[in-house]
């Protein structure tokens, strides 16, 4: 057993994970898990650079997570960046800060790399699933860029496109400065526009329809997993591995695009960070399933964050 400490920083949020994996039996125990909500991405799509507080709210959970890496005597550490640094003229203040916190440079991952770790993460333990038909489609619906990638046991094509839940709700559900509540048809019609050309995109060098099980990763849609088996509280245990027709994703979507913020927040497992993109997020995966005709989604807990703590033993697949 090695033990490894992963972090993953999106545009919405960062999450660590803390593990003891053996490469041998592909079997990965979970020391730590955790997620904070930081919106790291707040303001880049308009402004191209990384907002001061969101920086520091960004430093100040790695100062957390650094004193839970050291506790538990991480042997190995990777900290990896996606979509908000990416696309920041600034990044190089980001690097500075968590290499001065953490000891370690943030990598940020091209969109190719971020697919590769989610596919690796999802689908380790899917594998050998006789009731789940290949090849898979994994989907992680970020906060500024959605991954898709379609495999077997390998990578066999992915594309990031830049349409996460709060890249579309700044772009189209922001105006004079606050979130629509609710948003109007004409916003809602906008934002699935704008998800319909990023799929047109993706398809061009992803075979989306050739798939014949979805995926779905991350917190829209393990938040979609929660309302739709109306929990009294977010439960991983129950959102992971679960299944969610299309039919309730698309009545789940229209309820929460047509909601106000109370309404939204008062869901008993719903996050106080997601409250305001849930909506876009869910509008996401439903264009997705739409597009493939797919029945059903299934729910993984396992996802880039997974990916990142394999590839410190034995480089993703």
């Amino acid at each position: 057993m090695t033990r490894v400490a992963a972090v993953d920083c999106g545009t919405n949020s960062i999450r660590l994970l803390v593990a003891d994996l053996d490469p041998v039996t592909g079997e990965l125990t979970e020391l730590d898990r955790r997620m904070t909500i930081v919106r790291l991405g707040q303001g880049v799509d308009r402004t191209g650079r990384l907002a001061p507080e969101a920086l520091e709210r960004t430093f100040a959970a790695c100062r957390a997570y650094a004193e839970i890496i050291k506790e538990h005597g991480a042997e190995r550490v990777r900290f990896v960046a996606t979509s908000a640094s990416r696309d920041a003229e600034n990044r190089d203040v980001f690097v500075r800060g968590v290499l001065d916190i953490l000891g370690v440079e943030p990598e940020v991952v091209t969109g190719d790399q971020e697919a590769e770790f989610s596919f690796t993460g999802a689908t380790r333990e899917l594998a050998g699933r006789a009731d789940l038909r290949r090849p898979f489609l994994v989907v992680d619906i970020g906060g500024g860029s959605t991954e898709f990638v379609v495999g077997d046991d390998h990578v066999r094509a992915a594309r990031s496109v830049d349409v996460g839940c709060v890249r579309m709700t700044e772009r189209h559900l922001v105006r004079d400065g606050a979130v629509t509540d609710p948003p109007t048809e004409e916003q809602i019609a906008a934002m699935r526009a704008d998800i319909e050309a990023a799929l047109d995109r993706a398809e061009e060098t992803v075979p989306l329809r050739e798939a014949h099980t979805l995926v779905g990763l991350a917190g829209s849609v393990t938040t979609v997993s929660a309302i739709a088996q109306d929990l009294p509280a977010y439960d991983s245990a129950a959102i992971h591995h679960s299944r969610i027709s299309h039919d309730r994703v698309r009545e789940i979507t229209h309820r929460l695009l047509r909601a106000t913020h109370a309404e939204r927040a008062a869901v008993p497992s719903m996050h106080p960070g997601r409250v305001d993109v849930i909506g876009a997020g869910a509008l996401v995966l439903l264009v997705i399933m739409e597009r493939i005709g797919a029945r059903e989604v299934v729910v993984s807990e396992h996802d880039i964050l997974d990916g990142i703590a394999w590839s410190l033993v034995s480089g993703p697949r």
